[in-house]
């Protein structure tokens, strides 16, 4: 059974968001092996406290990632 997890920041996505990521990550998944694993194919997000996660030695936090999004 696939298990896929997916980590982003707390309050990154909204309730919709996860929801549609979910469903397109599944898709994702029964595209490329088998329809048959649809019902056991798993999806956690989990949710990182803003500052808990790091990249170079530099803790970042949501306000980061939206600087990101903003400039592109």
């Amino acid at each position: 059974m696939p298990l896929v997890q997916i980590k982003v920041f707390e309050n990154e996505l909204s309730q919709s968001q996860s929801a549609e990521l979910i469903e397109r990550i599944t898709e994702i998944v029964t595209d490329i092996t088998s329809e048959k694993i649809r019902e056991v194919t798993w999806v956690i997000i989990d949710e990182i406290k803003s500052g808990q996660w790091g990249v170079g030695g530099n803790a970042l936090g949501l306000d980061d990632v939206n600087k990101l999004i903003a400039s592109g």
